[in-house]
């Protein structure tokens, strides 16, 4: 018959299957070698010492936000994929159920990621934690001795790099382009410490980009860059940034930080000789007191449910196999997946030290599953969804001084209203 994720006791249940399941991934740096050394050549070779007899091919795909999606429409991708960007509602008719919610969050850590009525159809590969990268020597050659709890804080210590260091204070990876979208990721957990935040509190908020006055919410996040740009704390010539040179040089102390998720500390460390000196903090926003961290999934395996029987419960052997067995998370720098496993990488090193509590999205409210996409395109500020742009004009407005930070945030909050009202969304906040 077949099987549900919890069914699966590594190395008895299914012994007696052969099959070849294909997997298709985002990992492209993954096929030869990886920043962190471990390709998927050395991860299988450990999978097939549990099961010969199930071979796993990989193809890897460059542009895999837009490409995977048209092979999931296509329908001929494979057994195992990386979810893309899909509305809930249609999650049945692509990808198995791993099982009921209730179950599966006993099993893996963020199981409410990809559910849908109640069924969890993804499974992830790993979790960040959102934080700012920082270069430790410079730091202390800055005269740095507390990381910054505040976005005061914050952009003092910048002034601090820029006159004591050689380093480029804040680099932005403007020219990378999907780079500007890490900084949409702090403003839910890390900026407000509520877990409702994201997905229900956000989409019935008026003006939710206003300035709260406290230092807190997204006006707050957004800020730090503003005022980074405008005051000449970042690289000289922002269209030239370079992102495969950026890890180098923050490994090599020729940049004190950058802002990026957790997934990109292990990319910093491995870049040079110097993987000691490089840091990873929460984001600089204190509420009430305490510091909080958005962490969530990273890209989730789900399961093609057009598979054969065969196929797909190799596939969920695999797949648990990969979460609870392969270290995958653990080496990527990541926070594991199994819902027992606490060995957090030393990225969150500072996490603990500085008590920071990590704030995982609770899902939207019933019937709202797909609203925030709704307001999301129909606002054109695409926020977590390749809002790129928004976030680059950002710097272009503060280092040309073309317009003022509570000009761009009204424009912004101008542009939610209007998706609000055509949504016919209650305002409750």
């Amino acid at each position: 018959g077949a099987l549900k994720y919890a069914d699966v006791e590594l190395g008895k249940t299914g012994s007696d299957i052969s099959a070849t399941i294909k997997l298709l991934t985002h990992r492209t740096d993954m096929l030869q070698d990886s920043y962190t050394g471990v390709t998927f050549a050395k991860y299988l070779t450990e999978f097939n010492k549990l099961y010969p007899n199930i071979k796993v091919e990989i193809e890897g795909i460059t542009d895999y936000a837009s490409v995977s999606l048209l092979r999931l429409q296509g329908g001929d991708w494979g057994d195992i994929m990386m979810i893309p960007a899909i509305d809930k509602k249609e999650l049945k008719n692509y990808f198995v159920s791993f099982g009921d919610l209730p179950t599966m969050e006993k099993q893996i850590k963020f199981a409410s990621n990809w559910e849908y009525d109640n069924e969890v159809y993804g499974i992830p590969s790993t979790g960040n934690a959102q934080g700012v990268l920082y270069n430790k020597k410079v730091f202390k050659e800055a005269g740095i001795t507390k990381l910054p709890a505040s976005t005061e804080d914050f952009i003092a210590d910048l002034k601090l790099n820029k006159e004591k260091t050689n380093a480029i204070p804040l680099y932005t990876n403007y020219a990378a382009g999907w780079t500007m979208g890490a900084w949409d990721a702090y403003l839910g957990g890390s900026a407000t410490g509520d877990a409702d935040y994201m997905n229900n509190v956000l989409l019935h908020t008026k003006n939710p980009f206003k300035n709260y006055g406290d230092g807190t919410h997204a006006y707050a996040v957004y800020k730090v860059l503003y005022d980074a740009a405008a005051n000449k704390l970042i690289e000289d010539d922002y269209t030239t940034t370079d992102w495969e040179g950026c890890k180098g040089m923050i490994n090599r102390g020729e940049i004190g930080t950058m802002v990026l998720g957790s997934w990109a500390f292990t990319q910093m460390q491995g870049a040079g000789p110097n993987p000691d000196d490089i840091g990873y903090m929460s984001f600089p926003i204190t509420i009430n007191g305490k510091q909080y961290a958005s962490a969530g999934p990273d890209y989730c395996f789900g399961i093609n449910a057009k598979a054969s029987e065969t196929n797909r419960n190799a596939a969920m052997i695999f797949v648990k196999w990969f979460t609870e067995k392969s270290g995958f998370a653990y080496n990527e720098g990541g926070i594991p997946i199994a819902a027992e496993d606490n060995n957090y990488p030393a990225a969150y090193a500072a996490f603990s030290e500085n008590n920071v509590t990590f704030v995982s999205d609770n899902p939207a409210a019933a019937g709202e599953a797909d609203l925030f996409n709704a307001l999301n395109s129909e606002s054109e500020l695409n926020i977590n969804a390749g809002g790129n742009l928004k976030v680059q004009q950002i710097i272009e407005h503060a280092a040309n001084g073309t317009k003022t930070f509570d000009a761009i945030m009204d424009e912004w909050n101008k542009a939610w209203s209007n998706a609000q009202t055509s949504e016919n969304v209650e305002i409750k906040y």
